[in-house]
């Protein structure tokens, strides 16, 4: 996806946003704060974006959005679980709507033969309680499973959460 493209999405889901009266936060790993960025490339994003947390370590998932060190030690940073509590940590910590969280593998380097560069698990949180998580595996470079990953998150939140409300 192209940075027009990236931004024709944020401006898509911030319309949305806006028009709900609701917000959205970002709890990133290997994006690095990519989802906020594109989010707040668009002008007039503060009445929709309160803030983003790059919670690239798993100390930082821990102390900034409560992240439960046994699941992180049980499951793995890229999983399941760990996205859907730094979804709804978040949420909690952002007072927010909506959150976004992302934990995958943007290699080159740090794949396993169960969870190969590329693997990224997307955790969604609603303003109703409602979480979705959602795992897939992009092909490409560092940048490319990044720029894969920004997209998919923002499209899944619109397509998932937006467009039906």
């Amino acid at each position: 996806m192209t940075d027009s493209e990236l931004t024709a999405l944020s401006q898509q889901v911030g319309a949305a946003l806006k028009q709900l009266g609701a917000t959205v936060t970002t709890a990133e790993s290997c994006t690095g704060g990519w989802v906020a960025k594109v989010i707040t490339d668009i002008a007039g994003s503060s009445a929709w974006f309160e803030r983003g947390f790059v919670t690239y370590s798993n100390d930082a998932k821990q102390q900034l959005i409560g992240v439960d060190g046994a699941t992180l030690e049980a499951h793995g940073a890229v999983s399941e679980q760990v996205v859907t509590q730094m979804a709804q940590g978040a949420q909690n910590a952002a007072a927010a709507s909506y959150a976004i969280a992302v934990s995958g593998i943007a290699g080159p380097d740090g794949g396993s033969a169960e969870k190969p560069v590329g693997t990224v698990w997307f955790g969604f949180a609603g303003p109703a309680g409602e979480v979705l998580a959602r795992r897939e595996r992009f092909d490409g470079d560092r940048e490319s499973v990044r720029r894969q990953a920004t997209a998919y998150a923002l499209t899944t939140l619109w397509q998932h959460f937006l467009q039906k409300a």
